[in-house]
């Protein structure tokens, strides 16, 4: 099954539809539905969200998961010792709270 066909038959179990009583709801045929949910097509991103807000779910955009990530940042911190990493965690705090200061002055 494809991930839009989890996500519909998820979000339509979760609303308590039948796929019928979905179909009647978004105005998407019955049997369109199935082949989604099956993952036998896959829908454009208009279809997938007419049924998921049919559902009174929403489709949004979230970043993946290990994307951005400064991964030689995080080994470099693992290494510090405890100790060592509160040290800096509180400096980098009073760097971000001086950054905030002086970004409220600039905008006053």
């Amino acid at each position: 099954m494809s991930m839009a066909g989890r996500m519909v038959r998820y979000a339509r179990r979760r609303a308590g539809l039948t796929q019928r009583a979905l179909a009647a709801k978004a105005g998407i045929p019955q049997e369109t539905i199935a082949r989604i949910e099956r993952g036998r097509v896959d829908p454009r991103v208009g279809t997938l969200d007419r049924l998921l807000e049919a559902c009174e779910f929403g489709l949004e955009a979230m970043p993946r998961l290990g994307i951005g990530i400064d991964r030689p940042q995080i080994r470099e911190r693992l290494d510090l010792s405890p100790e060592a990493r509160l040290a800096r965690a509180i400096r980098e705090d009073q760097v971000m709270l001086e950054f905030r200061a002086n970004l409220r002055r600039v905008a006053e």
